[in-house]
């Protein structure tokens, strides 16, 4: 029984964690939308002159004198970067000890509130499909 309930327990942290880097995907993909585009829009006559004549100390004036769009491409490859290196972490050694605490944590939020809880479907799908 204790095995049941453990494996159940990782079963329903997993689909957290899932969940929760689903909807940090999507804020990615939303700032790039937003901010990506309007900094290469801002960028659009250096890129026009790169496209002529490469160099890597053109890319960097180009940066730097355009500092809104470069902090903006920064937030955006950072992001991305950050979200790609937590997966990739996960993938090779799983969760740490302080996220499976934080979503131990929460898990236990969800499962006190019950399926009043917005994110019970999560964790709980087949309970939330046999109420319908």
């Amino acid at each position: 029984m204790i095995d049941r309930d453990h494996a159940e327990e990782v079963q329903e942290i997993e689909a957290l964690r899932r969940a929760m880097m689903r909807s940090w995907w999507w804020v990615c993909l939303a700032l790039w939308l937003s901010v990506g585009i309007l900094s290469l829009w801002w960028l659009r006559s250096g890129l026009q002159e790169l496209g002529e004549y490469f160099t890597w100390a053109a890319v960097r004036y180009m940066l730097y004198y355009e500092r809104r769009a470069a902090i903006g491409l920064g937030l955006c490859y950072g992001m991305t970067l950050a979200l790609l290196v937590s997966e990739s972490r996960h993938i090779l050694w799983g969760l740490s000890d302080g996220e499976r605490s934080r979503l131990l944590t929460h898990l236990n939020k969800i499962r006190n509130q019950g399926p009043s809880h917005p994110q019970w479907k999560i964790i709980r799908p087949a309970e939330s499909h046999s109420g319908k």
